[in-house]
């Protein structure tokens, strides 16, 4: 579609010291549809620019470019080249060419289109996040062909630990035969998960087929890594992630696109590497919030691989050790199939596992409820100390995260703005979390009493009650920015967040799961789902089978993701999840929009839309510091139609240059 900008641009005045003659335009499909790098809904369309002949054989399709667009210079992407153009009017002609390197290849472009079309984004948006950004002494020289990497073993490899799963070794056989087939994978506890990803793997890029792995981190990637090397041979595959920095980044990206590597494992980022003849993606622990990209239009990884295995015809392994109400959306629709090991192999191959809340415990120690170490758990730690590590899992870093009246246990609020107060230290003032004021004079503003409590222990706090339960033991602690990927298999106690746990030689003695409580009471609509993937994770690291390591959850027996964590059973706690959510109408049996915005923003917006028939409002409520959020629900068969609906309520808004910024979310993580 030729547009307004082009044509003004090319009427415009020439900038001084700008050539006058800008020569003929080129003889061969001289007319370049661009799509410029401006991420306004009303812009959000090709448009077509006029080649000059000195540029011909450099703007081919898919490569970077400098337009003239409403009087600046912008940077684009040539999508296209044609022998004439819709637009009547008199066309601007390409400022230059940035780059003859065809970043942009038609799968990705039409895969970022539609990314945009179903969050309600822009084009834009979407390839800022799929294409890095150029590192010209990086392009310009030679990539050299990483050795073995285009070609692929000469056999598919064994089933190996996929024999454990009874469909475990037929999937790795259709895909060895160019089958595309679609799983969710229920792993097995300990550590061969890595290893399966690369079997998989291995056996497309035996048949001549690409493949993609995404994983939540760098330290599941560095494992991940390390499997593919095993399992392809060194030189065969490539990893992709922020941390290798821009050149290198690039660098690998760039022998991705050329076709000089086929199979790339990466982070979320990586969801979009342009693998040629894609036969299969993997997407592991997909509810992982790592995986929901922070940026507008915030797509989620999971949603970007099915929509390319859609597209491409390839292969899907979504796995985990639990189990999302997305994924078993999947398999209840039929578009995917369960890969799940049966229960006397889940039996074999799990650690032992007891909730300290449990009715034998609390007949034996009555405080066992209450109590944040309750005697199960000193015992289990004691014994387990003597064959190695014992893993303990606290929910919170720092040292006491939040304080109360140690009178009537009145939360310690900020005199000055309200915050929650804490302590970062032994001997330190209370000092608040959201304004960082300290507070060396706090008294309740109920009672009156001085002295506080701790109402959430960190991380560091456990660390030192742990020492003190525990004289001469090493004590290691990882979380926030001091993560340790690994400790030796001697014991230990091993003090971690969640997210931030080692893996220990040999797999640990124990883990010991505290504060249940805090994790379960998180005021959001995934609080069961997210902590049963917490805890799952973390026990899958213990050593397993009936003579392995122990497991004590501190929470009651009674709550049904405790009894998913005992039995080993995420799949029937996500079928449970899945039934509440169609119930309450929640994603992903619906599709629900947010809008976060000045209030006036807000209304003008739903205003505008054209919303599907049926659509529900619900809100507004508060945002701090001075917006609402708003929540549009609709059928899921009527996603694709809100999603157009408030893209076109967007582009009136960005047209009129109305005041006050929108954001708009489609299925966001966090609802309440």
């Amino acid at each position: 579609m030729a547009g307004a900008a082009g044509q003004q641009a090319a009427t415009r005045p020439a900038r001084r010291g700008a050539s006058r003659d800008p020569g003929p335009a080129a003889s061969v499909l001289p007319v370049a549809r661009v799509a410029v790098d401006i991420p306004l809904a009303h812009l959000d369309r090709p448009f077509d620019y006029l080649i000059p002949e000195r540029l011909s054989d450099q703007a081919v399709p898919g490569c970077r470019v400098r337009v003239r667009f409403a009087g600046q210079l912008v940077d684009g992407y040539l999508l296209d080249r044609a022998a004439e153009s819709a637009h009547q009017g008199r066309l601007a002609r390409l400022e230059r060419v940035v780059s003859p390197e065809p970043v942009l290849s038609p799968e990705i472009m039409a895969l970022a289109r539609e990314v945009a079309d179903r969050c309600a984004g822009t084009l834009a948006d979407v390839l800022r996040l799929a294409i890095p950004p150029r590192h010209a002494r990086t392009e310009s020289a030679a990539v050299p062909p990483v050795a073995g990497g285009a070609d692929h073993p000469a056999g598919p490899p064994g089933p190996g630990p996929w024999a454990r799963y009874p469909d475990g070794p037929a999937f790795l056989d259709a895909l060895a035969s160019h089958r595309g087939p679609r799983a969710v994978w229920s792993a097995l506890p300990g550590p061969h998960w890595p290893e399966e990803i690369a079997r998989a793997v291995a056996s497309v890029a035996a048949a001549g087929r690409g493949a993609l792995a995404v994983v939540p981190d760098a330290r599941d990637l560095s494992l991940l890594d390390t499997a593919l090397t095993a399992q392809l041979g060194p030189g065969r595959h490539v990893t992709l992630s922020a941390d290798l920095g821009p050149a290198e980044r690039y660098r690998r990206w760039l022998a991705v696109r050329r076709g000089g590597q086929r199979v790339v494992a990466g982070t979320r980022a990586a969801m979009f590497a342009p693998v040629r003849d894609l036969g299969l993606v993997v997407l592991w622990d997909d509810g992982d919030d790592l995986h929901a990209e922070p940026r507008a239009p915030y797509p989620h990884a999971r949603e970007v691989l099915a929509l390319r295995a859609h597209r491409t015809g390839a292969a899907v392994l979504i796995g985990g050790f639990a189990r999302t109400a997305e994924s078993t959306s999947l398999v209840a629709s039929g578009w995917a199939r369960p890969i799940v090991a049966g229960r006397p192999v889940v039996r074999e191959e799990a650690p032992a596992i007891r909730a300290a809340g449990g009715d034998a415990e609390l007949a034996r120690d009555e405080a066992a409820q209450t109590a944040r170490l309750p005697s199960l758990v000193l015992r289990t730690a004691r014994e387990a100390l003597d064959s190695g590590p014992v893993l303990v899992q606290v929910p919170r870093r720092g040292y006491v995260a939040a304080l109360g009246c140690a009178r009537c246990r009145e939360k310690a609020r900020c005199t000055a703005c309200g915050g929650p107060l804490a302590l970062a230290g032994v001997g330190a003032a209370p000092r608040c979390g959201w304004c960082g004021t300290a507070d060396e004079q706090w008294r309740c503003s109920r009672c009156g009493h001085s002295a506080v409590r701790a109402l959430v222990t960190g991380a560091g706090r456990t660390a030192e009650e742990l020492s003190r339960a525990f004289p001469g033991v090493p004590l290691i602690t990882s979380g926030g920015a001091a993560m340790i990927p690994a400790v030796p298999g001697s014991p230990a106690l091993v003090v971690a967040t969640p997210g931030a746990e080692p893996r220990a030689g040999g797999g640990y003695a124990a883990a010991l799961l505290l504060d249940g409580w805090m994790l379960l009471g998180r005021p959001s609509l995934r609080a069961a789902e997210e902590t049963l993937r917490r805890w799952m994770n973390a026990a899958a690291l213990v050593r397993g089978g009936p003579a392995g390591g122990r497991v004590v959850v501190v929470a009651d027996s009674a709550i049904p993701a405790v009894q998913a964590l005992v039995r080993w059973d995420p799949v029937t706690h996500s079928e449970r999840e899945l039934a509440e959510r169609a119930e309450l109408h929640f994603p992903p049996t619906v599709r629900i929009a947010s809008l976060t915005g000045p209030q006036d923003a807000v209304g003008a917006l739903l205003q505008d839309a054209e919303l599907p028939p049926g659509a529900e409002l619900l809100g507004p409520v508060d945002e701090p510091p001075d917006s609402v959020r708003m929540l549009v629900r609709v059928p899921r068969s009527a996603g694709l139609m809100l999603a157009s609906a408030l893209h076109a309520a967007q582009a009136g808004r960005t047209a009129r240059k109305a005041a006050g910024a929108v954001r708009v979310q489609l299925d966001p993580a966090e609802l309440i």
